[in-house]
């Protein structure tokens, strides 16, 4: 009976094990996809950039190149470019360039950027200030515009082993109408993914 009983312990105790297993997976499953954004935003990781509150108070003393570069997606009638294709900056000094922007439809439509930099390893370095890629753009119909990126490459750069040999990055931006957005997530909801946060 005593032997039974010891039994049916391990057993119930196996039991508990697996499903609090199994509640621990699904709860990581969950919350994979905002750890990984915060991982990739905190890190750099994937050339992810930063964002700044305040510039560095004094630069530093190398000199990179900066490249821009812009895209939009197939169903976004936006033409955007921007206005300087390539800067040197110096470490710690603060940069504004602008990307100029046209609407080449008859109605208002709307846009959101998705953005990184190459090499990957330069986003951890890469401090933004001011970027138009915050939010959500709107442009009534063949209204252009110029958005201002006002950015720094953190001084921290210069002790980096991996950035040594850096002497270029780029920026790059690609814009998606964010009405294609919006319809896209009733069908993750319906697919059992969710809505995934904007980085």
């Amino acid at each position: 009976m005593g032997a039974d009983r010891k039994e049916k312990s391990h057993a119930g105790r196996g039991a508990w094990l697996l499903i609090g297993g199994s509640v621990a997976m699904l709860i990581l499953s969950f919350a994979s996809v905002p750890l990984y954004r915060a991982f990739c935003s905190a890190t750099g990781f994937g050339g992810t950039t930063q964002v700044a509150k305040v510039a560095p108070a004094k630069p530093g003393e190398r000199r990179i190149g900066v490249r821009f570069d812009a895209n939009v997606a197939r169903d976004l009638p936006w033409r955007f470019e921007p206005e300087t294709p390539r800067i040197v900056v110096r470490t710690g000094e603060t940069a504004t360039i602008y990307y100029k922007v046209v609407n080449l439809s008859d109605q208002e439509t709307s846009g959101v950027a998705a953005y990184n930099v190459s090499p990957d390893q330069a986003g951890a370095y890469f401090d933004k200030l001011a970027c138009f890629c915050f939010s959500e753009q709107k442009l009534a119909p063949h209204e252009s515009a110029e958005w201002p990126v006002v950015f720094f490459l953190d001084p921290a750069l210069e002790s980096d082993e991996t950035m040594s040999r850096v002497e270029e990055i780029t920026l790059s931006y690609s814009f998606f109408s964010s009405k294609k957005a919006k319809e896209a997530k009733p069908k993750e909801a319906a697919s059992g993914e969710g809505a995934k946060p904007k980085t």
